[in-house]
């Protein structure tokens, strides 16, 4: 594990995939891990990883020269964590703007009928997941929530790390806050058998 960056699962991951290494999905791994308790906790977590990512990806950008694996990951891995982490979310707001837009200045039933869609489509996605995943359909509640509040929170933080790695700021860790606060009933049989 190297700690020239803040993502070091993410820079890990890269140099795995140019030393011509597989990642694969472990479908039944299991970890137990303590999320944000606040707001501002989820904050400097979702930053930090954010301008980790920017910084691995700087860190492996040479990986688009290079010949093998190195190469296909720098010509094809590159590209999608650039597409889908980065660019594609600072996009929100511009859809979202789009649709206030359309709304109050073109046709407002077209415009929320367009937005539903897009929900529905995001839902149907996330359904057929937690489906594969064989994850209770019922956590999908929240994702009207997620829409409001998370990806805004989202596309804010990246714009922070955007900012931060122009201008050339760092970055510190920024660790966690621990509460405790995760309870765990797991028997010694079960400990063993995992």
């Amino acid at each position: 594990m190297s700690d020239d960056t803040l993502a070091e699962d993410t820079d890990v991951t890269m140099a795995l995939h140019r030393a011509g290494w597989k990642i694969v999905y472990a479908e039944n791994a299991r970890a137990w891990t303590e999320a944000p308790g606040s707001m501002s906790q989820l904050w400097s977590q979702r930053y930090r990883w954010s301008y980790g990512t920017m910084q691995a990806m700087w860190k492996h950008r040479h990986a688009f020269f290079e010949r093998g694996p190195g190469g296909r990951f720098g010509r094809i891995g590159l590209p999608f964590v650039a597409l889908f982490m980065v660019f594609t979310p600072l996009l929100a707001p511009a859809i979202d703007i789009a649709m206030v837009y359309g709304v109050f200045f073109v046709d407002p039933y077209k415009s929320l009928l367009a937005w539903f869609a897009v929900l529905a489509l995001q839902g149907f996605c996330a359904w057929w997941s937690f489906r594969l995943d064989r994850e209770k359909a019922w956590y999908l509640i929240t994702l009207p929530v997620q829409q409001v509040v998370y990806r805004v929170l989202m596309y804010m933080v990246l714009l922070q790390s955007w900012i931060t790695a122009l201008t050339g700021g760092r970055l510190r860790w920024q660790k966690l806050h621990r509460t405790g606060e995760v309870g765990l009933d797991v028997t010694s049989t079960e400990a063993v058998q995992s």
